[in-house]
């Protein structure tokens, strides 16, 4: 990484004036400003950001530092008494002006004392942004309705309010070098495996970029190195609940300022289809929920592709299910037709997220009854089409992961034309690459489909069959553990 030279603060109060000036834009950007006070005979400048600053106890603090030159005589002892009616819990010595402007822009208040070769840094920072509620994307029927913020300092918070443990350590790091965005690494120290949170911490450091304006997304991109793999290496979550049990079970955390997201690592397949919902029920209703989820996760996949199998080569169906496949021949061949039903539950899906609330609802209902219907009143879709494409799309929806949702749907697609060239032998072939695929997937140098491949009976026990709490005693060894059992020291 580039280094910078490093520019000490000058006693003289106009030099540093000087170096704001032309280095950060002082008296040119707006919301960066100066105040100058004189107590006791000594020129102390305070500079702040407005927009990031609790205003409130900027005041509080400038009234307890104007009084002393009301209450105190002693020149010499100055900037001891300065630093003593500084009344916040967060003050500390900082030497160099480049460091002056990193925390300035992160919100904080800086003093500079005439005849002094260092600043106070009060941390008064107040950032815009809404309060914690529950997660859109991972609401579930009883539990907790808090859930992450733009603000890593209450997303900090709220995992420490739910694992109140010391060993618990959160170490922040800076990344983009006109960004500094905050990056936290949290991990429960002696849980979690060294190698791995070394791995991570040297992965994070490493970043070179101007800016990580999109937040976790870039950090993910820069950390598992993905590339064109479809497929989620990390796993996001916006419930503090479901953060908090991945870092006993002995995940490392990466959290980013500015993002709800926090990222798990390091996580297999398995990870991306389990949801706090099956843990919130009791374990026969909760293992119930996870078997229906995962027939909507391989109905989101295979379900099209074998459907058209059938349809293509009809010697296949057994004589039970002989009625599948349609009754009448349209001149839009069946693929095709597929393909324009699965874009048009895209498109759908899209103008969701574009349209406002109150008219979402009726979008999808003059979409579903009257583009659907006409369409097959036209004879564009035969019926059995839109039914299957949207089966599968339920199933889609239905998958807790979005990232994976995503993925699964371009193995679909794929499938499909698999099928659509070679019949019986795309599928078989199609489906065993597919397969394959997956098992060459590593995250952090983590088997993706663990515990499938390579097997391991216990932890796939667990994944089919949601065990109560008192019974899972041991942390997944995939994440190696320092302390396998899940009990306090």
């Amino acid at each position: 990484m580039t280094t910078k030279s490093k520019y000490p603060i000058s006693g003289n109060l106009a030099e540093n004036e000087k170096f704001f000036k032309e280095h950060v834009g002082l008296n040119t950007s707006f919301d960066l400003g100066i105040r100058k006070l004189f107590i006791m005979d000594y020129q102390v400048n305070m500079y702040f950001l407005n927009g990031l600053c609790d205003t409130a106890y900027i005041v509080q603090i400038l009234n307890k530092i104007t009084a002393i030159s009301d209450n105190e005589v002693d020149h010499v002892k100055f900037k001891e008494i300065l630093e003593n009616r500084i009344v916040n819990q967060s003050v500390e010595k900082i030497k160099t002006l480049d460091e002056v402007v990193d925390q300035l822009l992160s919100g904080l208040i800086i003093f500079l004392i005439e005849g002094s070769d260092y600043g106070l840094v009060v941390d008064v920072r107040s950032y815009p942004g809404r309060q914690p509620q529950e997660p859109d994307t991972e609401k579930i029927v009883r539990g907790s309705r808090d859930g992450f913020v733009e603000n890593i300092i209450v997303n900090t918070g709220l995992i420490r309010r739910r694992i109140r443990d010391e060993r618990l350590r959160y170490e922040m790091l800076k990344i983009g070098e006109r960004s500094k965005t905050d990056v936290c690494v949290a991990y429960v120290k002696d849980v979690a495996n060294p190698e791995l949170v070394k791995i991570i911490k040297k992965e994070l450091e490493s970043i070179e970029i101007d800016g990580i304006t999109m937040a976790d997304k870039s950090v993910e991109e820069f950390l598992v190195k993905q590339s064109f793999n479809p497929y989620p290496l990390v796993r996001y979550t916006e419930r503090p609940d479901v953060a908090a049990n991945h870092l006993l079970e002995g995940h490392v955390l990466v959290m980013v300022d500015t993002s709800p997201s926090v990222i798990i690592t390091p996580t297999t397949m398995f990870h991306h289809v389990q949801h706090a919902e099956e843990y919130r029920q009791a374990p026969a209703v909760g293992t119930l929920l996870r078997w229906v989820r995962f027939l909507g996760i391989i109905a989101s996949i295979f379900l099209l592709p074998l459907w058209f199998l059938y349809v293509s080569e009809p010697s296949l169906l057994p004589k039970e299910i002989a009625f599948i496949g349609p009754n009448e021949e349209k001149n839009i061949p069946i693929v095709i037709q597929i393909f324009l039903a699965d874009f048009g539950i895209e498109f759908l899906r899209m103008a969701a997220i574009h349209t406002p609330t109150s008219l979402s609802t009726a979008m999808g209902l003059i979409a579903a009854a009257l583009i659907g219907q006409i369409a097959i009143d036209v004879g564009l879709f035969v019926p059995e089409v839109i039914l299957y494409v949207a089966i599968a799309a339920i199933g889609t929806f239905a998958t807790p992961s979005y990232e994976l949702s995503g993925a699964n749907k371009i193995a679909r697609l794929l499938l499909l034309i698999a099928v659509a060239m070679f019949q019986l032998e795309g599928f078989i072939i199609g489906s065993t690459v597919f397969i394959l695929l997956l098992a060459s997937i590593r995250s952090l140098n983590t088997p993706y489909l663990w515990p499938f491949l390579p097997f391991n009976a216990k932890a796939l026990w667990q994944i089919i069959i949601r065990t109560s709490v008192p019974g899972a005693k041991l942390r997944p060894s995939i994440v190696h553990p320092q302390n396998r059992k899940k009990q306090s020291n």
